[in-house]
């Protein structure tokens, strides 16, 4: 933009900042059918992800799967239920 007087507002150094998590993982399989989620467990003997943006691995064993089933609360296809239970978990 040489030569057109233009002047910088702002300077923003981009940061590498990926929101993934466990949570969002386990939300991600409370939207499938619970048969496809044990038929993973059943065949792989795990549920393991990677973040397509930042390709951290997530490994979720079946005890950890059934215990976050059994606990899990609210809609997970709602946004502010799963909120929520982020902020209930927090606080325990």
């Amino acid at each position: 933009l040489d030569g057109l007087g233009m002047k910088p507002l702002n300077q923003v150094t981009p940061k590498e900042y990926c929101e993934c998590s466990e949570d969002k993982l386990f939300r991600s399989l409370r939207l499938l059918p619970r048969e496809e989620v044990d038929d993973v467990l059943k065949t792989e003997g795990k549920i393991e992800a990677r973040c397509e943006f930042c390709s951290k691995v997530y490994r979720l064993g079946p005890d950890d799967v059934m215990k976050r089933f059994a606990e899990a609360e609210g809609d997970p296809s709602k946004d502010e239920d799963f909120e929520e239970e982020l902020k209930s978990k927090a606080t325990e």
